[in-house]
């Protein structure tokens, strides 16, 4: 009896694996070439008219724009842009003596970010900020925004794809300043980020409240480092998890927050279709150690972006997850869905 009490206690303290693919509540209607990564605008003055932010990724590329319903708007779609890859938000950036929230797409070919104006899509970037400038590689494609309490100062965190790449290094961080015109440009801050040599980087997820920064080594891990380029240790790796539980590629990365500094970690197992869940706040007595939590399959197909939100929407119980899917389009879920699915507390 001793054993198979042990066992029962043993199987509760392992991962959930579900099995049965969760739905979407809503699935957006498709871009003309290919979805890649989403992010989500939420509109303080009314929720209802939040926005989801997605790119298309193709040399006639574009930034679409979907309300809840996962409708195009299409008066606020951008066009021209030469294979966007990532999409990320600020809240309150200072722009021409305001404050503005943005959203900021990599510009891969063109070796740039654009940088856009919400909810009216106007450019405030004047035509791009170049990155990567005096590198072999610079084809960008990863973009994730910090943006420091101490002084609200914003940063924009961008990878790349090329063979070329060094494997210290990998990433660049930029500071967004206003020039006085109402242009934001760009400052380089540092080079810093470990690469395997393998594949490539493009997933980049920032949590602002806690400060580290987590990117996806596809074929190893997700690393974790800080985000305050002037923090000491700034450029120390802090952790590298997710070593396993994965078919191939390790994608998206989403941060689902808690206010008492709480939450997961959502990392997209691409070629599963699952989605692995870790604990935001690491392990009791070490906040850098990010063991398996749960994993479970959404009907996305080899999802390469996603973003969640846990302020409440309409439709959204307890908050909304959209992950892209290869069929051209957008899922919206239910964030109080999902982590039912994965047994885990909201």
């Amino acid at each position: 009896m001793r054993m198979i009490a042990l066992l029962f206690v043993a199987l509760l303290s392992l991962p959930l694996v579900a099995q049965t693919p969760l739905m979407p509540h809503v699935v957006s209607e498709p871009v003309r070439h290919d979805t890649d990564d989403p992010a989500i605008w939420i509109n303080a003055a009314d929720p209802a008219q939040s926005l989801v932010i997605g790119t298309d990724k193709d040399v006639d590329g574009a930034l679409y724009v979907f309300d809840l319903q996962g409708r195009i708007v299409p008066d606020k779609v951008v066009r021209g842009i030469v294979r966007p890859n990532n999409v990320d938000i600020a809240y309150g950036v200072e722009v021409g003596g305001q404050r503005v929230d943005v959203a900021v797409v990599s510009e891969r070919y063109a070796n740039r970010l654009r940088v856009y104006r919400l909810p009216d899509m106007a450019p405030l970037d004047g035509g791009g900020i170049p990155v990567f400038e005096g590198e072999r590689a610079r084809d960008v494609m990863g973009i994730a925004l910090y943006t420091r309490a101490s002084d609200n100062a914003l940063f924009a965190i961008v990878s790349r794809s090329d063979a070329f790449a060094p494997t210290q290094g990998y990433l660049h961080q930029y500071r967004l300043v206003d020039d006085g015109t109402g242009t934001l440009r760009g400052v380089f801050t540092r080079a810093f980020g470990g690469w395997s040599g393998v594949k490539e980087i493009e997933a980049i997820a920032v949590d602002n409240e806690l400060g580290y920064v987590y990117y996806s080594d596809e074929n190893t891990g997700i690393r974790k480092y800080l985000a305050d380029p002037m923090a000491e240790d700034a450029e120390d790796e802090l952790a590298l998890f997710g070593l396993d539980s994965f078919t191939d590629d390790r994608e998206g990365i989403s941060i689902y927050k808690r206010e008492d500094g709480t939450g997961y970690l959502l990392v997209s197992n691409q070629q599963a279709n699952r989605f692995n869940f870790y604990p935001r706040e690491g392990s009791s007595g070490n906040p850098h150690q990010h063991p398996l939590l749960a994993s479970i399959p959404l009907a996305t197909e080899e999802s390469d972006g996603s973003e969640i939100t846990a302020v409440a929407l309409p439709g959204f119980d307890g908050g909304l997850f959209v992950a892209m899917s290869t069929d051209r389009t957008f899922q919206f879920y239910a964030v109080a869905d999902l982590l039912q699915a994965a047994g885990l507390q909201p």
